[in-house]
């Protein structure tokens, strides 16, 4: 056997150590983004349609390499969470919730080489923007398709917190709804919660019991549809495609697609094209969507839906036009007006056939 020469040595640990750096770099130049979530990925609804954008972004970069940390509390646990993420190289980081738009602006105000992203919130930075998908568009066709399906004329809707979101997407179905049947009205329970399966399913047993003859809600898991299931009743879900949950109720309901919104936004910041701003995405660039109808749908409700879905894609026409009235029956929107995205975004007030208050926060 022969020896290697000293000089033969030192070549092969030079090479050694300089695939040992390339390989290194490889590893490290991953372009990292991260997302942090209120729920948990199997929610079922919002996290579970947030995940599936996650997963289309990997799938479509391959040189992204994404993580996320899920069930993280809206307050303190939040920052904490945003600042590790920052501290461990992410570029890009997602924020999927309403409560943590505070956390954002403070932990952002930190790190200024990186760029977070809030969703449904109004706060922005020099290298924090928000982004949101019109799921109001999506519950008022829900609405239109339920009303069709409202044993008593009343929809019993369970909603999470009082945020502009939620109070938009109670109005928008209660809007939709009434486009078809001006006698709809639609009680509220408030359950506090955005993940919490039982307490969902408690508050949608409670408007049951109440008279309700329809089940929606602003949740994020499938327990309220499958209350109306069990009472025979029928339902629209939220979020996500939610009808292998409670089949026989769900008629169909809003979707989010947020998989594209996110390959266009990490691609500009890779490409240094990015800057802050507010962005609102619907019906007409895909962002949302219904799910497939039930099997209790006739042609004749698939055909309308369709026709408001047509109406909703042109420009000259909005869901929260004029005239609009609030539950005391006073004008908030005048006929030929319709309201600008700055005012549904602090939506705090109910529309016209609407039980029930909005509590602060």
């Amino acid at each position: 056997m022969r020896k290697l020469s000293k000089a033969g040595l030192l070549f092969i640990c030079i090479a050694l150590i300089a695939v040992g750096v390339s390989a290194g770099y490889a590893a490290d130049s991953k372009f990292k983004v991260a997302f942090m979530y209120v729920g948990p990925v199997g929610d079922a609804g919002w996290t579970f349609s947030h995940d599936l954008g996650r997963k289309y972004l990997a799938k479509t970069l391959p040189n992204v390499e994404t993580t996320f940390v899920e069930s993280v509390p809206e307050g303190a646990d939040a920052e904490r969470v945003l600042a590790d993420l920052a501290e461990k190289g992410n570029k890009v980081i997602f924020a999927t919730s309403y409560g943590y738009m505070d956390p954002v602006i403070k932990v952002a105000a930190r790190y200024p080489n990186v760029v977070f992203m809030h969703c449904s919130g109004y706060k922005t930075a020099k290298n924090a923007g928000t982004y949101m998908d019109r799921d109001y568009e999506g519950r008022y066709l829900g609405g239109v398709a339920a009303a069709k399906y409202i044993k008593s004329n009343l929809v019993g809707y369970v909603a999470a917190y009082p945020t502009p979101e939620v109070v938009r997407c109670i109005n928008a179905f209660t809007l939709g709804a009434q486009s078809i049947n001006p006698q709809v009205k639609v009680k509220v329970v408030w359950t506090n919660t955005w993940y919490d399966p039982a307490a969902e399913k408690a508050a949608a047993m409670s408007l049951i019991n109440a008279g309700a003859g329809f089940i929606t809600m602003n949740q994020d898991t499938p327990a309220a549809t499958q209350a109306a299931e069990e009472k025979g009743l029928y339902a629209v879900s939220n979020d996500s495609d939610m009808r292998a949950f409670a089949p026989k109720a769900i008629i169909t309901g809003q979707v989010g697609n947020w998989g594209p919104y996110y390959v266009k936004l990490v691609k500009s910041v890779m490409n240094k094209t990015w800057k802050s701003s507010q962005y609102w995405g619907g019906l007409k660039d895909g962002m949302v969507g219904l799910s497939p109808y039930g099997s209790m749908v006739t042609p004749d409700v698939k055909n309308l839906v369709e026709k408001k879905k047509a109406a909703l894609m042109k420009d000259d026409w909005a869901v929260f036009a004029g005239p609009i009235k609030d539950q005391s029956g006073n004008i908030k929107v005048k006929a030929g007006q319709k309201m600008t995205d700055q005012e549904m975004a602090s939506f705090n007030w109910f529309v016209q056939g609407i039980e029930g208050t909005i509590p602060k926060q």
